[in-house]
């Protein structure tokens, strides 16, 4: 039995039980059935669309026969480019309010999708000329 992680479950709930008395209590200004709609959401979301395309998406890279980069950097561009895309589809953004989502997510997003593409070629290129090397 593990006391840290049932000491963090206590602190959690504890947290967790905290904010829901804060929304209870101060309900005319946290709008509490909007929040638990908008957290049923997200749970639908996370259970009825991140997860089936996270296992489909485990299931097609776990085709490679062994862990590779190329692995690692598909999974790693999938989490990143589904964590982006409420921002690249700009929801959230407000006409009467710039600072809200003021950058060009698009953009970003495929900057770094560039740089994890660069990453993974050099170090598939790295192992290759490595295990060149072993071999000679």
């Amino acid at each position: 039995m593990n006391v840290g992680r049932w000491l963090g479950y206590g602190l959690g709930g504890g947290l967790v039980v905290a904010g829901i008395a804060g929304l209870v209590v101060n309900a005319h200004q946290t709008d509490p059935l909007g929040w638990a709609l908008w957290f049923g959401g997200l749970i639908a979301a996370h259970d009825g669309v991140l997860v089936p395309l996270v296992l489909l998406a485990g299931v097609a890279v776990g085709r490679l026969t062994k862990p590779s980069p190329v692995r690692a950097a598909l999974t790693v561009a999938a989490v990143l480019s589904l964590v982006a895309l409420p921002m690249v589809a700009g929801i959230g953004r407000r006409a009467d309010n710039p600072s809200l989502l003021p950058l060009d997510y698009g953009r970003n997003l495929l900057v770094v999708l560039g740089l994890i593409a660069l990453v993974t070629a050099l170090t598939t290129i790295a192992l290759r000329l490595r295990g060149n090397r072993r071999r000679e």
